[in-house]
């Protein structure tokens, strides 16, 4: 504007009082016939050509972090097993122990036992690349299917816009973004909760690749049942609706077990539990030894 504001005057001052013609080719920056006011209004079209430009610049990365980190904090949260009921023909068994079911926020495996047998759970996975739009997120955690008054979780949030966000939740309680853990598409990342009592445990998350870890411990005033495992991509909710679920293609969670008093249980046997919503089934989940595979359909 400096710049521009010199120009303007220049000019003004060469139609009032023309300097002399030896000097014209030294100190003439535009045609003597220009008038002022032709240059003041180019100048005033550039500057809001300048201000309009910068008002549509697309949002860096930090600014996109701030922005949904902003949206979390009103309100990302995971919720319990929302099931469908089925006719009975529509529930099957896979292998003559596993039982399908639906819902519209889960699918995996999940172990439902008499309460006080589940202390900790874990599984691995590689992280996905989402896409279309939206989000999805592979977690671990005790209850919230047949027990829905508590749920001790972590995991980690794929979303469409390339972004990756690390959590723990102990629900009702909202999730709670992990600090100091990057990660991103082809990562193997390991998680487990540990419940020391039914209302005080551990959530951690270790990158293997990286060799990162972030542990947080906790406690809640609603206490666990201890009663139900879970290996679950979810569609999780935001500001009270579920997000626009994201094609994650395939989450399997490897080396999964869950910590009993007689021992190490794996989802062999475990029921099933697949998405659907608007009256399409969006996921597939299969179990085979200690391994959960999720793939979005």
């Amino acid at each position: 504007m400096h710049g521009m504001a010199s120009l303007t005057m220049s000019c003004f001052c060469a139609a009032s009082s023309p300097p002399p013609e030896s000097s014209l080719v030294d100190t003439l920056p535009l045609p003597r016939t220009t008038p002022s006011s032709t240059i003041t209004m180019y100048a005033f079209a550039l500057v809001n050509l300048l201000l309009a430009a910068s008002a549509i610049a697309i949002p860096t990365s930090a600014e996109r972090r701030t922005m949904r980190d902003a949206k979390r904090a009103s309100g990302r949260s995971s919720q319990p097993l929302m099931s469908i009921e089925q006719a009975a023909a529509d529930v099957v068994k896979t292998g003559g122990q596993t039982q399908e079911t639906y819902s519209t926020n889960w699918a995996g495996a999940i172990w439902s036992k008499p309460a006080n047998t589940i202390t900790a759970v874990t599984g691995t996975f590689t992280v996905p690349t989402a896409s279309g739009s939206g989000s999805a997120s592979a977690w671990v955690g005790i209850d919230g299917a047949s027990c829905s008054s508590a749920i001790l979780q972590t995991g980690v949030d794929f979303n469409s816009d390339g972004s990756y966000d690390s959590w723990y939740e102990w629900f009702p309680a909202g999730a709670v973004d992990f600090d100091g853990l990057t990660i991103n598409s082809g990562d193997v990342i390991k998680l487990t909760v540990t419940a020391t009592s039914t209302t005080a445990g551990s959530a951690v998350i270790e990158n293997t690749t990286s060799g990162q870890k972030v542990n947080q411990a906790l406690t809640s005033s609603s206490a666990l049942c201890e009663q139900d495992a879970e290996w679950i991509v979810e569609d999780f909710e935001e500001n009270g609706g579920l997000v626009p679920f994201a094609n994650f293609g395939t989450v399997t969670f490897s080396d999964a077990s869950a910590t009993t008093p007689s021992g190490s249980l794996s989802p062999a046997g475990a029921s099933i539990s697949d998405i659907q919503q608007n009256g399409q089934t969006l996921t597939q989940t299969t179990i085979s030894g200690n391994d959960v595979t999720i793939k979005h359909t």
